[in-house]
């Protein structure tokens, strides 16, 4: 069980776990040793997760958020697997932790009737010293 706050815990068969050779550097530890850990969890079909939570966890997986409704997470920064299963479980719970928090609402707000006079005044001001900047004609000289 995955506990992400608590009102929310993950039951084991919601997640599954996949153990692969890690890439990159290690010598021939790398090569026998399968320290890599995909950690899915099927987000669609928890019953843990309300429908809104589910759609703001889709939108921040991204890439990781599969066409079945699963969220993949792989984990390959050790050369231990039991500590990339921990760095897996613990990401997964922080995209839930944060797909939890709900956006505020945007409260509509008019424009001062000062910023509106301010705004005005400065665009006069720049079409001024535009319309300055015509060709000098030989009766407009400083003499």
């Amino acid at each position: 069980m995955l506990r992400i706050n608590d009102a929310i815990s993950l039951q084991e068969w919601e997640l599954s776990e996949n153990f692969t050779r890690s890439q990159g550097p290690g010598g021939q530890n790398v090569n026998k040793v399968e320290t890599a850990v995909e950690l899915r969890f099927e987000a669609e079909r928890s019953p843990h997760l309300p429908a809104p939570v589910k759609t703001r966890l889709r939108r921040l997986a991204g890439r990781r958020w599969t066409q079945d409704g699963a969220v993949l997470i792989r984990a390959e920064e050790t050369r231990s697997q039991a500590r990339n299963r921990e760095i897996a479980r613990e990401r997964l719970a922080e995209l839930i932790r944060e797909a939890l928090v709900a956006p505020r609402k945007r409260i509509a707000t008019r424009p001062t009737l000062g910023s509106k006079r301010r705004r005005l005044e400065a665009k006069t001001q720049r079409g001024e010293v535009k319309s300055m900047r015509g060709r000098i004609r030989d009766g407009e000289g400083g003499e």
